[in-house]
């Protein structure tokens, strides 16, 4: 996946300026796909250029202009392009694993602490989907649409989480 379809994915729901996209990204679509704000403007350029988002200049009192940005027509059909197209399933890269393979060779201390580090940050992210889980889905029966769908990817991002949690603490209690 490139970029482009993540702002896409993002812009169908709602449009915004590269700076709105920056805060939205990294509340909901950052959680499984990282980007920079300075790539996020740059991809918007060339989005803009490549005609799948149409850009409106809007006035701020007191502040720079703004340029708000929508899904085009283009856009709208790469987006489609984008989702029938087969996705690879990803193959898992974890250099905390790499770590725990190679335990025998360093100091276990430093292994326990770095699984208990992983451990903690993970859990602490579970909190927050939960969090937002609440927040967000009290009803999630009753979902539909776009909101089903935040929810499915949200789950996604649970299940994830409570996996790599409970996976450093069966590895911490076998070491």
């Amino acid at each position: 996946m490139a970029l482009e379809h993540a702002l896409l994915v993002s812009l169908s729901e709602h449009s915004g300026s590269g700076y709105e996209l920056a805060r939205r990204f990294d509340k909901s679509i950052g959680y499984f796909w990282n980007a920079s704000h300075q790539q996020i403007y740059r991809v918007l350029k060339r989005m803009d250029e490549a005609g799948w988002v149409d850009g409106e200049t809007v006035g701020q009192d007191g502040r720079p202009d703004k340029r708000v940005y929508r899904v085009s027509d283009a856009g709208r059909a790469e987006l489609r392009r984008w989702i029938a197209e087969p996705t690879e399933a990803g193959n898992l890269r974890n250099e905390l694993a790499v770590k725990i393979r190679a335990a025998s060779f360093g100091d276990l201390d430093d292994v326990r602490a770095e699984v208990g580090r992983h451990r903690d940050d993970h859990a602490r992210r579970l909190e927050v989907y939960r969090l937002i889980e609440k927040r967000d889905f009290p009803t999630p029966d009753r979902l539909s649409g776009t909101d089903l769908h935040q929810y499915l990817v949200l789950r996604g991002g649970i299940r994830v989480e409570e996996g790599f949690t409970a996976w450093c603490q069966e590895v911490l209690d076998a070491l």
